[in-house]
């Protein structure tokens, strides 16, 4: 699934004994990859964010979010984050150790 689209870039900005900070920037249908979170983690959207969630068993769902707005999930999140709009958008990942 997914494996035409471009990938989504990032860069940790932090990684210590508490946190991982995370930057990850998409151009329009680009993908993160399928991944399962290891951690709690918060996100918080730097651009307006128009997000295609794939979900396991072939679901998805769409989320549009504001700049600034945020958002917490629990340690075991399993999806594929696409960037579903016309422009790029950026968010930042806080996972929490």
């Amino acid at each position: 699934m997914g494996s035409e689209r471009p990938k989504a870039s990032h860069d940790v900005l932090i990684d210590d004994e508490r946190v991982r900070v995370t930057r990850w920037d998409f151009p329009p249908g680009a993908e993160t990859g399928w991944h399962r979170h290891g951690m709690d983690y918060v996100v918080t959207t730097l651009t307006p964010c128009a997000f295609l969630l794939e979900e396991p068993g072939g679901a998805a769902r769409r989320v549009d979010m504001e700049a600034g707005a945020s958002y917490r999930r629990d340690e075991g999140v399993e999806h594929n984050v696409v960037n579903a709009g016309d422009r790029a958008m950026a968010f930042v990942e806080v996972e929490l150790k």
